[in-house]
């Protein structure tokens, strides 16, 4: 697999015009306000970092709307990211934006800047779920995007949500079904987070919204996560990262773990296991030599519950 890096540039909340149930962008990318002229100084500092990295580096405007913010200042962004495309820095731009802010004239400014992935935030294939979330769009919205962004030639990242307010695990699967159906080539899987200072928070506080727990929330996030494996569909992320600025001061409810994409990884490896040994009347198991540890578990946790269920003995095995 190719080496990839990102330099991110985050764009808090500008150019969306939701407030989405679940959302604060200030506090994901812990920033208050967005200064275009720093933008030059993040870059530089971020490639600093990068010394030596041989592999793809690219630019990437994450946390709003990307081609919903005002067109001067998305020229502007694009330009500085082109000046560095241009001195061989960086080798193109990724972004991500909302389904409803993408159609022929956007997408024909970005090919002309070198932008070659286009993140939609998607998050659910319900129109009742978006509704109650409070999105702006509806899914045929997204089906929409997702098709003028492939028929385009860019490479299209679905993001999608489990735990959302009033959606259940059947929507979640229905949403990674229909962003494998059109086509995506990437996708990412984010656990809702109840942030403060949101209307999640509110409806949280009523007794309005219960978060899963966080079996409920591993074993959702395995799920759709499977789909996307055997559609060959990449998971790049999975779950927000503290690496994105985020303050765990301001997680109200729900699963934010570093470890929640390892422990969600477990739950699938742990799945084809039991599968496995239904099938076969043995006490090993081979497995892809990089992934022992995901089949093993944390604490050999995986181990541990096979061995209890099947009253024997486990070997995993790499080859």
């Amino acid at each position: 697999m190719k080496k990839h890096a990102n330099v991110p540039v985050f764009v808090p909340h500008i150019g969306c015009p939701n407030d989405c149930v679940f959302c604060n962008q200030h506090t994901i990318s812990g920033k208050g306000k967005f200064d275009p002229n720093s933008v030059d100084k993040e870059i530089d500092l971020a490639l600093e970092t990068l010394t030596g990295f041989e592999g793809e580096v690219q630019i990437a405007f994450f946390g709003g709307s990307f081609t919903g913010i005002e067109r001067g200042l998305m020229l502007m962004l694009l330009e500085k990211a082109k000046a560095y495309i241009d001195k061989g820095k960086v080798s193109s731009v990724r972004l991500s934006t909302r389904p409803d802010y993408i159609d022929e004239e956007i997408l024909d400014i970005l090919s002309g800047y070198s932008v070659t992935d286009i993140e939609l935030g998607i998050q659910s294939m319900n129109d009742r779920v978006l509704s109650l979330n409070k999105r702006g769009h509806t899914a045929d919205t997204s089906r929409r995007a997702m098709a003028l962004i492939k028929e385009r030639g860019f490479n299209l990242t679905g993001q999608m949500m489990t735990g959302m307010y009033g959606a259940t695990p059947e929507d979640e699967v229905f949403c990674a079904e229909e962003i494998v159906k059109c086509g995506a080539d990437s996708a990412r899987i984010y656990p809702t987070v109840t942030f403060r200072d949101t209307a999640l928070e509110k409806l949280f506080l009523k007794g309005e919204y219960t978060p899963p727990t966080l079996d409920d929330t591993i074993e959702r996030g395995a799920r759709v996560y499977k789909i996307f494996e055997n559609a060959g569909v990449r998971v790049i992320r999975i779950g927000l990262q503290s690496t994105e600025g985020l303050h765990s001061d301001n997680v109200i409810a729900g699963d934010y773990k570093d470890a929640l994409g390892e422990m969600i990884l477990s739950r699938v490896r742990l799945h084809e296991m039991k599968d496995y040994f239904a099938k076969n009347d043995t006490d090993t198991i081979y497995v892809p030599s990089n992934l022992i540890s995901q089949y093993v578990g944390q604490k050999r946790g995986n181990v541990v519950l096979l061995e209890k269920e099947l009253n024997k003995k486990i070997k995993i095995k790499g080859k």
